[in-house]
Formats: structure tokens, sequence, C-alpha cells
């Protein structure tokens, strides 16, 4: 599942002329939308109930140029940080992500359990199985990506959460 990234106010419009008019629908439709610079493959978000939970996918930068992501929203909870999982002291742990994550161009950046992740905290409701989960993510310049995460169960990420380690 691949979804697309949006421009602050832009909206995408198709043109109709004569030489895409001959042309299959298909390759009329491919030919005016243009690639979206960022995408997700894959999203879902770890079921359980109040607290906190995390969600994971590929980010796929399109563009000839890197791409960052600085923050995330999503109405499920009012507290969205990017965070990565490092060592300390012998402990995996959470923390928020410095300066955001970073997609290569023509790259992709895995979130995933044990590593990079979107971190709610403060969710006031239950994850279920196969739940739809809608999230914003905002890049550097501006622009964001709106995807929905599928809830799926998973037992792992044996981190800890450490509120407020690595803010600034």
């Amino acid at each position: 599942m691949a979804v697309l990234v949006s421009g602050c106010g832009g909206q995408s419009t198709t043109a109709s002329t004569a030489s895409t008019a001959s042309a299959s629908p298909a390759a009329a439709t491919a030919a005016a939308t243009p690639s979206p610079a960022l995408t997700i493959t894959d999203p879902w978000i770890k079921t359980g109930g109040k607290g906190m939970t995390a969600a994971f996918g590929t980010l796929v930068n399109n563009t000839d140029a890197e791409l960052t992501v600085v923050s995330g929203a999503s109405p499920l909870s009012p507290t969205v940080e990017l965070h990565e999982v490092v060592d300390s002291g012998g402990k995996m742990v959470m923390r928020p992500k410095k300066g955001g994550f970073v997609v290569p161009a023509r790259g992709s950046h895995q979130l995933a359990p044990g590593g990079d992740h979107i971190m709610l905290m403060g969710v006031t409701g239950k994850v279920e199985p196969g739940a739809e989960v809608p999230f914003t993510l905002t890049l550097a310049d501006g622009s964001t990506l709106q995807f929905t995460a599928i809830g799926k169960d998973f037992a792992g990420g044996k981190e800890n959460y450490q509120p407020g380690e690595g803010k600034h």
C-alpha cells in the first residue's frame, strides 16, 4: 500500500487535451499525475489499550533530493513524536529522534519495532486489530504525507520509554 504526499494547500489537477483523450484512461491519468515526493508502504500501528503505542511502515522518497520528516500528528493521540531506539547503558530505550527521519534521495527509511518509529503518547482509546488510524507527517519544507495505518497485534518491542530523554 502506497500513500501520497501533498504539498501545503496544493491540489492535483488533471489536464485534458486532445493527445491524452486518445490515450487509454490509465495512460492519461499516469501522464497527468505527478509522482508524489514521499510515500509510505505497509503502514501499521501496534494494537493495545490506553497509554502508548507506535506506528511503522517504510517511507519512500521518489525525488532526487533528501527529504526530512520533522513531525507527526494523529487524532488518536494528543502527543505524536518521531522516535529512535538506542542502547543506553546496556538497555534499549526509546527517545525523540533529533532532526527527524531523513529519507535519502530515491531511497527509503524503515520505521520498525526496535528502530525508528512514530510514537503516540496519551492514547485515550483502544487500538483493535484492523483499526484504521489516520496520520499526518510534516516534512521540513512544510509539505505533508497523509496516510492510514492498520491495527496489528505485535508482542515484540521490549524497549523502555524514558519521558523527556533527548528533548532540548
